[in-house]
């Protein structure tokens, strides 16, 4: 298991998080740019050393400020993907990933059969012989991933794997990534800026913002329960705190929000409770609409966002803040002929709608 406390500036930024991540399992850490992701890789990896704070992996310390210890990056049982891929440009590919075995003073006989399975298991055999600008993204980035793995880490750590490939390579190369670490027996610390790699990828997510963790769990409780109007719009949810003014038959609860009462089945105990509405539940009209929807939300349309990859799904942001999401059919936008400015109606019905503690 990692247990890692950090606390560290660098400048105004201040990070301050703590992390826990088990043996083959994912950890992703996911977070907006400048939130803090890459500072904590850093410090596992042993390239940054935190002001203040403690790193344990597997029993082993490798950094206790309070007691002066230290393990420098180059002690470290760690396997690390930069952004870039760091390979070096004027090796081959199976030079590249034979790399850290050579630098480990391992026989001759030792690195070649190793490369050589690595190459097989990532199937880079038939490029075993180019040299990083002849090989493709994808290829690119499994020489990476299979020179990290060689020498068999404890931790693997992940710094935006799939960020430099394209949006048609990013596709085949997040199936192939998936089932990779799906095999592995280390630890994996994987760090995004993208919700639906946390998604994918993360057996715990850990939600980051201005260097702190401010929600950790599976992937399950984050789209259930989001704590914090950050997290929910990062998983592309609308979140809204609220106060109970009336309770009514069974769990059912009705809520004063910044954007009016909702009735919601309550999931918790308390006076103060989030709601949490998905999008793709929530239905749009020009006029009120003449449902059986109990909850009715009203505003000026802010953006319209057509979903990836073919727009067939669309965003409505509806004004004013706190914002408002739906989700709905291009067709249905085109029916109703939605322009941003427009006034719409926003329902949903009460039993889609969770509110909890």
């Amino acid at each position: 298991m990692l247990r890692a406390a950090l606390q560290h500036r660098l400048g105004e930024f201040a990070l301050d998080c703590e992390l826990e991540a088990v043996a083959r399992a994912t950890l992703v850490v996911v977070g907006e740019s400048g939130s803090g992701k890459t500072s904590v890789l850093r410090c596992l990896a042993g390239l940054l050393r935190p002001n203040q704070g403690r790193i344990d992996l597997a029993g082993q310390c490798w950094c206790d400020t309070a007691r002066g210890i230290w393990l420098p990056a180059h002690g470290r049982d760690v396997g690390y993907v930069p952004q870039d891929y760091a390979l070096f440009p004027h090796l081959s590919a199976a030079e590249n990933i034979g790399f850290g075995l050579r630098a480990a003073r391992l026989g001759r006989r030792e690195v070649r059969s190793r490369t050589s399975a690595l190459l097989e298991r990532f199937a880079l055999t038939a490029f075993a012989g180019r040299r990083p600008s002849q090989l493709s993204g994808g290829q690119q980035q499994r020489v990476a991933l299979a020179r990290a793995l060689a020498l068999e880490p404890a931790l693997l750590l992940l710094d935006e794997p799939l960020s430099a490939l394209d949006v048609e390579t990013r596709h085949v190369v997040r199936t192939e990534l998936k089932r990779v670490l799906g095999g592995l027996s280390c630890v994996t610390v994987f760090v995004t800026h993208a919700p639906m790699e946390a998604l994918l990828f993360g057996d715990r997510i850990a939600v980051m913002e201005k260097g702190r963790i401010i929600q950790s769990g599976d992937r399950i409780s984050l789209l259930r329960e989001p704590r914090s109007r950050y997290v929910a719009s990062l998983l592309g949810l609308n979140l809204l705190p609220g106060r109970v003014v009336s309770r009514g038959i069974g769990k059912e609860v009705t809520l004063a929000t910044a954007r009016g009462e909702i009735t919601a089945m309550e999931s918790g105990s308390g006076d103060e409770l989030f709601v949490v509405v998905s999008p793709d539940q929530v239905t749009l009209s020009l006029d009120a609409p003449g449902t059986s929807a109990r909850n009715v939300l009203s505003g000026e349309i802010a953006e319209i966002l057509p979903e990836p990859p073919y727009g067939e799904r669309v965003r409505v942001v509806i004004g004013p803040a706190p914002v408002f999401v739906a989700e709905v059919t291009a067709a249905a936008v085109a029916q109703l002929g939605l322009l941003v400015g427009q006034r719409v109606h926003a329902a949903f019905k009460a039993t889609s709608v969770a509110a909890y503690a």
